[in-house]
């Protein structure tokens, strides 16, 4: 085609080769992020879970700006999301959320956003108008198949199970029956709750789903552990340390402290835009496992 268009001028040619080249370039793309999505669970739908830092009301407001940012992403990336349960806080924000993001690389996409975040930005709670930082962090963890849920067994007296009701800031949307479900598994001391879902039978399914996750996820850390010991190494533990910075104040910049990837458009990351910061931490994790392996 560069040939053709060489030989005569034809804007209308000039167009078509330009959409082809567009449309071969996304395609190599979408194969090339494929090839970094390999990992055993990396097709699976994925559990998120954020939580408030340290700070108060501060912390909280930047976890619900997270929240928003991840719906966001969900939403700009075709898949469905699911918010199962939501802790507000007591002034503004959210102490914690967790949400199930569903489609194809759902979890390999958003393993990569794993971490703390952290903000930096003139306080709106602050009447002096002073900076203030605030950390949040997010949790993934591949949400199980039918299949592979069936391999783990939980013994109903391991289980503590209490009803109450959905909770949110107020409207028509918060329920006024005894419908949530509050799951404690006792020997871990882990607890999931669901409020999302319209009767108590639903929400205990997802949030039996939702411990099932997590206690596989509990397996496969103990597992990592086991074998480092054995080798007599030990890795810094990826969840408290601060992945990515987003700075609104005295300069506006997103830094991914990870891969050195810098943004400066803040607004657009804080809407979802997140495919770049996320393709550059797979192919930092591939560049790592290569080289750990050669």
């Amino acid at each position: 085609m560069d040939e053709l268009l060489e030989l005569e001028d034809d804007p209308e040619l000039e167009a078509e080769l330009g959409r082809t080249l567009a449309a071969l370039e996304g395609g190599l793309s979408k194969l090339e992020l494929a090839a970094l999505l390999g990992g055993e669970f990396d097709r699976n739908d994925a559990v998120a879970t954020i939580h408030a830092g340290a700070g108060g009301t501060e912390s909280q407001d930047w976890a619900e700006m997270l929240l928003r940012m991840y719906l966001r992403w969900a939403e700009r990336s075709g898949f469905e999301v699911e918010v199962d349960d939501i802790l507000y806080g007591e002034e503004a924000g959210i102490k914690s959320a967790t949400f199930i993001v569903h489609g194809e690389h759902a979890y390999g996409l958003l393993s990569a956003e794993r971490g703390v975040h952290r903000l930096v930005r003139i306080s709106p709670f602050d009447a002096a108008k002073r900076r203030h930082t605030s950390f949040a962090s997010l949790d993934v963890i591949p949400l199980l198949e039918e299949a592979q849920e069936d391999d783990i067994e939980i013994p109903e007296e391991d289980l503590r199970i209490d009803v109450y009701r959905s909770s949110g800031p107020g409207g028509q949307s918060v329920n006024t029956t005894d419908s949530a479900v509050r799951i404690t598994h006792l020997p871990t001391g882990i607890v999931v709750a669901c409020q999302n879902e319209r009767s108590q039978l639903q929400n205990r399914a997802v949030a039996m789903r939702i411990l099932k996750a997590r206690l596989a996820e509990r397996m496969r850390q103990e597992q990592r552990e086991r074998l480092e010991d054995l080798r007599g190494e030990r890795r810094g533990i990826e969840f408290g340390s601060q992945i990515r910075s987003y700075v609104l104040a005295p300069y506006r910049l997103v830094k991914d402290h990870r891969t050195g990837v810098e943004i400066g458009d803040v607004e657009r990351v804080l809407d979802g835009d997140l495919d770049e910061l996320i393709e550059a931490e797979l192919r930092r994790r591939a560049a790592a496992a290569a080289s750990a392996t050669a």
